[in-house]
């Protein structure tokens, strides 16, 4: 599958890149007077800086995106990921459009990720999509662009077109196809870098990434292939880990993190987002707490010993969340192999 990929490099691919010593990271400097004077990044192929501190977006609130994301920036969070299928881009816009009004950043500071649904593969619908979550941010253009999956659903405007069964209704699009149109939206400046989301090592990734799935073996890939991986769910979804692992807690409630966290005085978000980073992953989380937000992103300000990532490295099961049986049929199904 790589060589099918081949022809996506001359356009500077957000994941084919050198990730800088993971342990102590490139250094941004942004300009909010509140926040202390750095960001830590990493290099892109194409020589864009990439904070390996990201704010998730996905099931906030309505009424809720626009002030949350205003919080982060404020506390120095320069790396929002946000995505069409979310419904909330025209909040997120506005929460960087108005940090920008206010001087706190510039838009040069701040790196904005969102990603192309299923039922936009279709070539003709690429680059229109992606002009239209431009205008739902109110922004000339996003850092990184990426489809958020490689199957393709029935196209138009319903997220998840079913049949009269209530089972979704395939495209038959390929995303090499879909790429081609993604590197069009490179040319027409509509977006700096793409990529690929929830993609498996053979079709070649943005992936889950928590302690009970820590994607060892698809980083180790990542690594080897030069390319740079964002994991989602970093806490392991702790409302529905439960799904895939009956009586067992969530990642923030484990027992080694927990044990680390307070012989190292810290949180568990902040162990699990210190050891995501260690192992050269860009962790997403996302909080509406305004207090999370800053803890969530402390954790820049400290590093675990190697003995302490191979312990947390030993509670790792495996177990993923966002699974998706249901769309197991589909030829781009991602997770029938072991990565």
């Amino acid at each position: 599958m790589l060589e099918r990929m081949s022809f996506c490099s001359a356009v500077g691919i957000y994941r084919i890149g050198s990730i800088r010593q993971v342990s102590v990271p490139r250094l941004l400097r942004v300009t909010s007077p509140s926040v202390r004077n750095m960001a830590q990044t990493v290099k892109l192929n194409n020589g864009y800086e990439f904070p390996v501190l990201g704010l998730g977006t996905y099931k906030s609130n309505p009424g809720e995106a626009e002030q949350i994301v205003k919080d982060a920036i404020d506390i120095g969070y320069r790396h929002i990921d946000c995505a069409k299928f979310y419904e909330n881009e025209k909040e997120v816009g506005a929460g960087i459009r108005a940090k920008i009004a206010e001087g706190v950043i510039k838009r040069e500071d701040i790196f904005v990720t969102s990603k192309l649904w299923n039922t936009y593969h279709a070539p003709h619908m690429v680059v229109p999509t992606c002009k239209r979550t431009l205008s739902d941010l109110g922004l000339d253009y996003v850092n990184l662009y990426l489809i958020h999956w490689p199957h393709a659903f029935k196209e138009g405007d319903v997220f998840l077109p079913k049949d009269s069964s209530g089972n979704i209704i395939y495209s038959d699009v390929d995303y090499v196809d879909t790429w081609k149109e993604m590197e069009e939206c490179v040319k027409q400046g509509l977006t700096k870098s793409i990529g690929l989301s929830n993609f498996n090592s053979q079709q070649i990734q943005r992936v889950e990434c928590h302690p009970y799935l820590n994607q060892t073996k698809l980083i180790d890939f990542c690594k080897k292939e030069g390319l740079v991986v964002t994991g989602y769910s970093p806490f392991g979804g702790p409302a529905s880990i439960a799904l895939t692992i009956p009586d067992a807690p969530a990642p923030l409630k484990d027992a080694k993190i927990k044990e680390l966290a307070e012989k190292r005085g810290k949180t568990p978000a902040q162990i699990i987002l210190r050891y995501l980073i260690q192992h050269g992953v860009v962790p997403i989380p996302k909080s509406s707490n305004k207090n999370r937000l800053q803890e969530n992103f402390d954790a820049l300000k400290f590093e675990l010993t190697p003995e302490e990532v191979a312990e947390i490295d030993a509670i790792n099961t495996n177990t993923r969340i966002c699974i998706k049986t249901e769309l197991s049929d589909h030829k781009h199904y991602p997770f029938s192999l072991e990565f």
